[in-house]
């Protein structure tokens, strides 16, 4: 909490960058990332490779403005003069574990995120942040993340924690372990990865090798059949070249079954709806207007490194302080549009 008060809301669409006395950058549309650690906008050098880009440019200390009552000082700012994989963006807010910032400037072990200056510099009391989505049709405003704990106005039950991964490669991000099941049929069994607000798909394993989270070293005994397949068996789908995901008929739709992710005591499903792409988004990418495809993707060659999976959910909960991750219910956890 921040000072004794509720914790600290930003609207995701907010000035973010303002310098001492000089002149005024205001941006609209950072991606809130759990994923990484720096945080840049659209010049010592920097280099940053993410899964779907990249961003080269020189790195700044200034203060960063969220709010009236929400200032870091002294914060290492990213200004990027090149970039791609990130249209539509202004930047990117990087709120991932601190060690991912290792070398991405020259000379320079660990930059602190804005997270990390937050709670240095007094303005939170635990270094905890909650991100709440809302599904897009349902209102303009799209979520909120909450720095120095979480609204509690916006869940539905508790708040389910969970410690952070120790296996490695995903005990480098926000990882934890759970099971995968569809339906009552278990597709990965207890496994680590990550939980990354930046990842738009639910990428789950394949091939033949995996990191059992029970036994964290690489083993050569694989699940039952790998996860990606099952759940592609299961659903009847066939992998669309077009838009590169899975397809399925409006009759396979009507029979789809829960996906469940069973995290300690709590279990967490996506609806039917909620497994598929947005319909009326269909043509960004590049699929047909009446087609359904599945958001369950393929991890491929990464199960070898200990990531098995990587998932988002409507309401987390990143908890430095405590070293974990929570999970909670929204009242659109079961909503009929994704």
């Amino acid at each position: 909490m921040s000072k004794g008060m509720s914790p600290l809301t930003w609207s995701i669409s907010a000035p973010t960058l303002q310098t001492a006395t000089e002149w005024t950058l205001i941006t609209d549309w950072l991606l809130i990332d759990t994923g990484s650690a720096n945080t840049w906008l659209g010049e010592d050098f920097f280099i940053r490779r993410y899964g779907s880009g990249n961003v080269t440019g020189k790195v700044w200390n200034d203060t960063v403005s969220f709010s009236p009552s929400l200032i870091v000082s002294q914060q290492a700012i990213g200004v990027a003069n090149s970039s791609n994989g990130f249209d539509g963006l202004d930047g990117i807010l990087g709120v991932g574990p601190t060690d991912l910032t290792n070398r991405t400037v020259p000379g320079v072990d660990r930059i602190p995120t804005v997270m990390d200056n937050f709670f240095s510099q007094g303005t939170i009391s635990e270094e905890s942040l909650g991100i709440y989505f809302i599904p897009a049709p349902e209102t303009t405003k799209k979520g909120e993340p909450t720095f120095g704990g979480y609204d509690d106005s916006v869940i539905v039950g508790p708040v389910t924690y969970v410690p952070l991964t120790k296996t490695p490669r995903s005990s480098l991000y926000w990882g934890i372990t759970q099971t995968i099941s569809y339906g009552s049929d278990i597709i990965l069994p207890l496994a680590s990865g990550l939980v990354d607000t930046g990842t738009t798909l639910i990428y789950i394993a394949s091939g033949a090798s995996y990191i059992d989270a029970a036994r964290p070293i690489l083993t050569t005994d694989s699940p039952p059949a790998d996860a990606y397949e099952q759940y592609k068996n299961k659903t009847g789908a066939t992998y669309d070249p077009a838009t590169q995901l899975l397809k399925i008929t409006a009759e396979q739709y009507d029979c789809l079954k829960p996906l469940v992710f069973n995290i300690e005591d709590a279990a967490y499903e996506l609806t039917a709806n909620a497994q598929i792409w947005p319909r009326s988004l269909n043509s960004l990418i590049n699929g047909t207007s009446d087609g359904i495809y599945l958001v369950v993707s393929d991890l491929g060659p990464f199960n070898f490194t200990g990531v098995n999976f990587i998932t988002g959910y409507t309401f987390l909960v990143y908890d430095t302080t405590h070293g974990a991750v929570g999970f909670a219910k929204t009242q659109y956890t079961y909503a009929d549009v994704n």
